[in-house]
This record gives structure tokens, C-alpha cells and sequence, in this order.
């Protein structure tokens, strides 16, 4: 198999930090090669050099596509030789025709105009390359879902006749069947000889799709190997620099008294005001324990605890019960009151304000406790700020750090630190180690068993089973809005779930 790409001794610096230290990358034409390290590794600043974000002459070393050395001054010079790049953060234009999104900047013309015919016809071909058959190129883009966003973009690269498609993270937000058809697609283009490189923290779809494996790490080259000749605790192992011996360290629950208990609760959907979401949902948690959702996309996870905490749009009713006595939160404020907290799945959208530094961000939901007279005291802010740096190991270097700076683990422990600090009795987490590396999703399993034995009680939703498996004391199975059944970690398996999950009967 011949050598597609080859990126030799990548030298890449900011001021203050060498991003990529001599870093090299070989890739065969036609096969799907992961890219595998912590956040902060290099992964991302590596392809932004390969796929001309940083040009020629802002870095060390030689690109060479097909054996030919190339320079690029700019993205449209990576186009240009066969590279494409599709960011885990979605660039289609939503209010935009299928079509339009797809030749966006490449437009067919005819006369100086744009050929609008040519477009469509161009476009359906490039549709039924990646499988949205069903989809007409006259289709407003927003109105897809996410998944069949995400093969736009790749009709978009791939009618820019990309030979090298790079995906980064390109199922951080796919339902498992979303999943599958893409996966499946990527096999398709490697059978035609496109060459792919597949950056992406779940490892389950790095040993489905990927011949080969490269691990970065503290902006070096650590190894490359074979997929076969790997197993996933010997990645994290190369990707981490150490051996962790247990992926989910879960601990035994010192179980306390009930702190939460949902009874006969129903949710309407919000735009559909006759349609529930949520049936008839009974269940409780203690203090001490971890309490898993799972359930597939679309199953009401969200939508339950959403509700729970005030933030949802739907009309509710049932009864929901804290420490025996009946409250009703209809509003994020009360629910806060009462003792609950919600890390929701997208941190970026709901969880922070990326422009802020890390105290205002930790304080702002407990602005109260560190105010007198109306103002906000500022050595106060900064005290608690420095405190959950310091408790979550959050790596940053001050409180005045900008969120948005810090790697997708730091954030989420940002995130984390701010609801602790309103001291909740129920913590819930949706996703919370969603987009975020081995390592950091270690560090946020041990925060969970440092709270439970504090006596916090956790919720914790999560797509990824073996993480609903590791961590869960009892594990809730939802199925379209119902919870459809209840096991103890003990008995659970994957298959034991998923049979649930999707309309079976608890055996």
C-alpha cells in the first residue's frame, strides 16, 4: 500500500509553549488512521498544519502528499492538494439549501453567475456518496438532524475532491445508529481510496474503523502500531504515559437516607403540547449513590432531569419529594434551593460563559454567598475560585485564566466546581465526560466518588454504557419516555440493557 501522506519532524511553537516537538506522521493511501492522545496533546495543532490553518513558515518541518513536498499558505492551498478537514464544532450554514452548503465557496458559474442547475445535479451525486438519499439538495440545512448535518459536511469535502479527509471527533454529538451509518460510510470511501484520519477519544469506534493507530503525547509522536496488535488499556496507557489499572474506579455506596423521590411525573413536549415525553416516571435516589440513566437518544434522559431542574419548556405534573417533603421547582432558581444541580450535556451552551475567567464562572450561581449590600466581594470571588481549582485540579495558571482557553476536561470541571459550590444535595450530570479525554474522565470519576462519600447523591446520564456499567450503583433504563426498567450494577450487562432499551422486557 502506498504512503498517502507523511508530515516529518513537526516542529510547532506560541509563545511560551512548544505545541509539537519533532512530531511525524505516516499514513497509507486508502486506509482509516487514528489519531489518538490526551487534550492538549497536539492532535488539533498538528492538522491545522496539515490542513493549512498554520501556514508554511509558522512551523518546522515537511508536509508530502503522494511523495511530492507540499507548502501551503493558506486553507484553500490544502484543498487544493486532496485535504479536507471536518471539525467535531458543525460549519454548515443552517439557514442555507443542502446544496448551497455543500458548494459553499467552490460554486459552479456559468457566465460569471452561479449555475444553480449544475449545483443541484452536482449535489445529488455527492448526496448519494455519503448515503443521504432521501435528502434533496433543496433542503433548508437546519432542519436536518445532526447526523445528516455531519454528511453534508462531508459531501461538502468531498465534492471539493478531497483525497485526504481529516474527521475530528465526528460522533461527539451522533446517536449510536448516526454512528453506524457514518462508520460504515468510511468504509466505503476506504474501499475507493480515500484516505482518512480519525481523531477521536472514544476507542470503541477507533478499534471498529481504524487500521493504525498514532498516539501523540505532550506534543510528541509516542508510538504507531497496528490496530491489531492493540488493545484500548494499552492506548490509554501509551496516551497517558502510565498504566491505569481501572478505567471506572467506582466504589462501594455508604447508602444514606432517600434525598430525592419522583412520583407518577409526566413532561409534555413544549411544541407539541398533547404529547408527553416523559409517562409516568417513579424513582428515587439516595445519599451516598450513583444513580445511571441510560437509554438511547431520544429516549427522554434529558428531557426527565431538564424538567426536574426547572429548565425545561414543557408543562409537568407528579410529584417530586426532597428529604421526604414535597417542593415543586418550576423554575432553575428554586431547584437550586432545594439542593439540586444539573452539569448539563453541553457545557459550552449552558454551563459556562466561555468569554469569563474561572472564578466568575465557579461564583456565578452562588453569587449570594460571597455578596453584601448588592456587590459581589472581590477577594471573596477569588478565594472560592482558587479553592476548586485547587480541590478538582483544574490546570490553569490563575483564577483570571479565560474558560475558554482551558481543554474541553478543565472546562467540564469548571462546570463541576460552580454547582459545588451551591453545596446541592442531588448532583445531576448529563454526559459529563462527553468530549473529554482518558485521563481527564479518570479525574472526574474520582471528584463522583469523593462526592458520594461525602454524602451527595449523583445522577449521572451517560450514552457511553461501559461508563454506565463502571460507575453506577443502580442503573434506570429509559425507552421512549418510559422507564422501562431497573437493575442493580451487579446483574447488569450491555446486552441486558440495550434489550430494554429498545422496547424489550426485563427478563
Amino acid at each position: 500500500m502506498t504512503v498517502a501522506l507523511e508530515m516529518k519532524n513537526i516542529t510547532k511553537e506560541f509563545p511560551g509553549v512548544k505545541a509539537l516537538s519533532n512530531v511525524s506522521l505516516s499514513v497509507k493511501k486508502g486506509e482509516v488512521h487514528a489519531l489518538c492522545g490526551e487534550n492538549g496533546a497536539g492532535k488539533s495543532t498538528l492538522m491545522k498544519v496539515l490542513s493549512g490553518l498554520y501556514p508554511k513558515g509558522t512551523y518546522d518541518g515537511e508536509i508530502l502528499i503522494n511523495g511530492e513536498v507540499k507548502s501551503f499558505k493558506n486553507v484553500k492551498d490544502a484543498e487544493e492538494a486532496g485535504i479536507a478537514i471536518i471539525y467535531q464544532e458543525l460549519t454548515v450554514v443552517k439557514q442555507m439549501q443542502v446544496g448551497e452548503n455543500i458548494f459553499l465557496g467552490n460554486e459552479p458559474s456559468k457566465f460569471g453567475v452561479i449555475d444553480k442547475n449544475r449545483l443541484y445535479a452536482e449535489s445529488e451525486k455527492w448526496l448519494q456518496e455519503v448515503g443521504l438519499k432521501g435528502v434533496s439538495p433543496e433542503t433548508i440545512t437546519g432542519i436536518l438532524g445532526i447526523g445528516q448535518q455531519q454528511l453534508v459536511e462531508i459531501a461538502k469535502a468531498l465534492a471539493k475532491k478531497a483525497s485526504i479527509l481529516i474527521l475530528d471527533e465526528p460522533t461527539a454529538a451522533l446517536t449510536e445508529q448516526e454512528v453506524k451509518i457514518l462508520l460504515n460510510i468510511l468504509r466505503i470511501f476506504k474501499q475507493k481510496g480515500v484516505t482518512c484520519i480519525y481523531i477521536s477519544h472514544k476507542l470503541n469506534e477507533v478499534f471498529d474503523i481504524c487500521d493504525t493507530v498514532t498516539v501523540l503525547r505532550d506534543g510528541q509522536s509516542i508510538a504507531s502500531y497496528p490496530t491489531s496488535e492493540l488493545t484500548e488499556d494499552k492506548v490509554i496507557s501509551l496516551m497517558v504515559g502510565r498504566e491505569i489499572k481501572d478505567r471506572f474506579p467506582r466504589i462501594e455506596p455508604i447508602l444514606g437516607d432517600v434525598v430525592l423521590s419522583v412520583k407518577n411525573y409526566n413532561v409534555w413536549n413544549p411544541d407539541q403540547p398533547g404529547k408527553k415525553v416523559i409517562h409516568n416516571a417513579n424513582f428515587e435516589v439516595r445519599k451516598g449513590e450513583i444513580l445511571g440513566i441510560s437509554g438511547l437518544m431520544g429516549s427522554g434522559r434529558t428531557e426527565l432531569v431538564m424538567s426536574l431542574f426547572g429548565a425545561y419548556r414543557g408543562k409537568s405534573d407528579g410529584e417530586v419529594h426532597i428529604d421526604g417533603k414535597q417542593v415543586k421547582m418550576d423554575r432553575t432558581e428554586k431547584a437550586i434551593q432545594h439542593g439540586l444541580a444539573l452539569v448539563s450535556e453541553d457545557r459550552k451552551k449552558f454551563g459556562l460563559v466561555l468569554n469569563m475567567d474561572i472564578k466568575s464562572n465557579v461564583t456565578m450561581s452562588s453569587l449570594r454567598s460571597i455578596s453584601s449590600w448588592g456587590s459581589i466581594n472581590k477577594n471573596e470571588e477569588i478565594q472560592k475560585g482558587n479553592e476548586y481549582i485547587q480541590s478538582l485540579k483544574v490546570k490553569a495558571n490563575s483564577v483570571e485564566t479565560v474558560v475558554g482557553t482551558l481543554s474541553g476536561g478543565n472546562q467540564q470541571k469548571v462546570v463541576i466546581g460552580k454547582w459545588l459550590m451551591t453545596q446541592p444535595k442531588v448532583l445531576i450530570l448529563d454526559e459529563p465526560t462527553r468530549g473529554i479525554d482518558i485521563g481527564a474522565k479518570f479525574e472526574i470519576y474520582n471528584i463522583m466518588n469523593e462526592l458520594i462519600k461525602q454524602g451527595v447523591a449523583i445522577i449521572m446520564i451517560s450514552s457511553e454504557l461501559p461508563e454506565v456499567l463502571g460507575m453506577s450503583h443502580r442503573i434506570l433504563v429509559m425507552s421512549e419516555g418510559h422507564l422501562a426498567g431497573e437493575f442493580d450494577y451487579r446483574e447488569a450487562t450491555q446486552e441486558k440493557i440495550m434489550h430494554v432499551a429498545t422496547g424489550g422486557k426485563k427478563g
